[in-house]
């Protein structure tokens, strides 16, 4: 089974032609950011997405999973701009998975209006609903026999902007534990997709206001060559292997960035990650992933 792996792909709107009261006062500390060069960064993100899809037909994946950070803000317009670029893979849950970022739970209004859930509630439907603690999460998907995806919420509404840090929580560490030792997973690969990064490229622990803070314990939980750990937030595409005590590691980077564009083509065989590629946006490639 084949897996292509992308995030942070941050569908932004043109923030000047927007009435700055009905942006709020987080977005208005995020025009700084957006001048500096991230408007120009993500101005193409919705034809590099549709680009993506035709990607995935060419490399006859199986599912795509896109691991948060959808939209730049949270604003509608960019949810609703995220799903029309995913096209029909947006409401066909065999084939697509997608968790919210940091960036899709931006502000209070977002979250309470829930507007993540609301655009891709097609996508949100578990095959295990008895496992979910939190919400709808763990959600979780079955592909054939080899496959179990396990999406994870890390992202929580900051109490100020800058503090990024993923809580994945014991509630739904919980239920990701009662998953894994379920018999209908038992023989299956594993992938885990959250949004926030276990480890960096450096294989460090991330800054405390940016990181993943409880990842050890999901560690204790997912670990081996059968567990993979799908993730983005830190806009770098990187890989590191499965050992004793953690799973693989796959950072999708920001996929949709100008000049960065690309994302993993992960093969899952006989219930086990055998390998992965980083790709560009449009290489085709036929062979399996090694």
């Amino acid at each position: 089974m084949r897996i292509l792996h992308c995030s942070d792909v941050h569908v932004t709107l043109d923030y000047t032609k927007l009435p700055l009261l009905k942006l709020g006062w987080r977005r208005w500390i995020a025009l700084g950011e957006l001048i500096r060069g991230r408007a120009r960064a993500y101005a193409r993100a919705g034809e590099t997405i549709r680009q993506i899809v035709r990607d995935f037909s060419v490399l006859g994946a199986d599912h795509l999973i896109v691991s948060g950070d959808l939209t730049a803000y949270s604003l509608p317009g960019e949810f609703e701009g995220a799903r029309a670029a995913l096209g029909e893979l947006a409401s066909d849950p065999r084939r697509c998975t997608v968790i919210p970022g940091n960036h899709d739970v931006y502000t209070p209004g977002a979250y309470r209006d829930r507007r993540f859930e609301r655009t891709f509630a097609p996508l949100l439907q578990s095959d295990l609903p008895e496992f979910q603690r939190e919400g709808i999460w763990p959600l979780v998907r079955l592909l054939g026999d080899e496959v179990a995806i396990v999406g994870l919420k890390s992202a929580r509404v900051p109490a100020v902007p800058g503090m990024s840090f993923g809580v994945i929580g014991k509630r739904q560490l919980g239920g990701l534990r009662d998953v894994v030792n379920d018999p209908r997973v038992r023989d299956r690969a594993v992938v885990v997709v959250v949004h926030h990064a276990p480890l960096t490229r450096r294989g460090k622990r991330d800054k405390l206001h940016h990181g993943l803070t409880d990842k050890d314990a999901l560690f204790r939980i997912v670990r081996g060559e059968r567990f993979a750990v799908l993730h983005g937030h830190i806009h770098q595409r990187y890989h590191h292997a499965a050992t004793e005590t953690r799973p693989h590691l796959f950072g999708a980077g920001s996929s949709t960035q100008l000049g960065r564009e690309g994302y993993w083509l992960i093969d899952v065989e006989r219930g086990r990650i055998v390998g992965g590629r980083m790709l560009s946006i449009g290489e085709v490639l036929t062979a399996p992933a090694a």
